[in-house]
């Protein structure tokens, strides 16, 4: 048999690079190996656990899966849905809250991360977060999950889940385990923490033409240029702003043109004027191809309902299946 995998994007608006290179660039390589079974989602559901605008957030869905088609997820190859037209993720997140203990979701680092963000916004959907994506991954029995490394603690939970009600009912859960991409995280533009969309002035988006990406890439922190701490001491990625460019300069351009800069760095200085401007059009050439295939796309709105409303057919039909075994395990059937 194949083996099963799930991963979903959040709908809080267009997809940017940390979600192409942490996700995207995971769910394609894994779509196009025979070996898998694909199942891909937007995230809506897991939207509404932050405030949110209800228009941004019908639009948003729909701008989701055309970013999906155009980054080259492919419906004949996987399946294509929104998370809330499949019923069956919410009533077995319900099964599995019966099992985990509410101090096991209170300990969560990220919970508490989203409290202090959302101090006034503290609900119950909020803390089944980590429920939710746990029934979103075994409703479908899916094992490997492309996702970035910031999900483990929320893997995490998917693993115990699965362990607890094999052990209790009797279930066949695989414990789902992460599929890693070299993109797996993605710093932000402001030299702090990840690129998110929550996170004005952290990101550049899929769609962003060439001057906004070069308005963005000019804005990444640096410093003099110069190798000035620690002399003689070999840099790392902690030693200072120079390194916030660095992962970008990798994945858009190459190790070898990270080596080069490294050792102008180290000796002769690097001007980041040159230096961003190459970035920039790196950036704008992996993008372009994605764009124009979307300005195709969204002409045809038709096709994109299509999509949507066939992935919801398929993915019911391996969710419900799932749904009819836990309820019978647990004497519900």
């Amino acid at each position: 048999m194949k083996k099963r995998v799930l991963s979903g994007i959040r709908a809080t608006g267009r997809l940017h690079l940390g979600n192409y290179l942490g996700a995207i660039k995971g769910m394609l390589e894994l779509q196009n190996n025979p070996e898998y079974e694909t199942l891909y989602m937007v995230a809506d559901l897991h939207t509404i656990t932050a405030p949110f605008n209800k228009e941004e957030l019908r639009k948003n869905r729909q701008e989701v899966i055309i970013d999906y088609l155009a980054a080259g997820l492919d419906p004949k190859k996987s399946i294509i849905f929104r998370q809330s037209d499949v019923p069956e993720h919410t009533e077995l997140a319900f099964y599995f809250s019966s099992i985990i203990t509410v101090a096991r979701m209170l300990h969560l680092p990220t919970y508490k991360d989203k409290i202090k963000q959302y101090p006034h916004n503290v609900t119950m959907a909020l803390l089944n977060y980590p429920v939710l994506m746990a029934a979103d991954i075994l409703v479908y029995k899916a094992g490997l999950v492309p996702v970035g490394i910031d999900q483990e603690p929320h893997l995490e939970i998917a693993r115990e889940v699965a362990r607890k009600i094999n052990q209790l009912y009797g279930t066949d859960f695989p414990e789902p385990v992460r599929f890693a991409t070299k993109g797996e995280y993605i710093p932000s533009l402001k030299g702090e923490g990840k690129m998110s969309k929550s996170v004005e002035g952290s990101y550049i988006l899929l769609t962003d033409d060439l001057e906004t990406i070069k308005n963005k890439v000019s804005k990444i922190p640096t410093d003099s240029g110069m190798k000035a701490i620690n002399p003689g001491k070999e840099p790392t990625h902690l030693e200072g702003p120079m390194f916030g460019i660095m992962p970008f300069v990798k994945l858009f351009m190459g190790e070898k043109k990270a080596d080069y800069y490294k050792q102008q760095y180290i000796s002769l200085g690097i001007r980041y004027v040159g230096l961003k401007a190459e970035l920039t059009d790196a950036i704008y050439k992996e993008l372009k191809p994605f764009q124009e295939k979307r300005k195709e796309i969204e002409k045809n709105q038709i096709y994109v309902n299509q999509v949507i409303k066939e992935g919801a057919q398929k993915a019911r039909i391996i969710a419900s299946q799932t749904i009819k075994e836990v309820k019978e395990k647990m004497g519900l059937l």
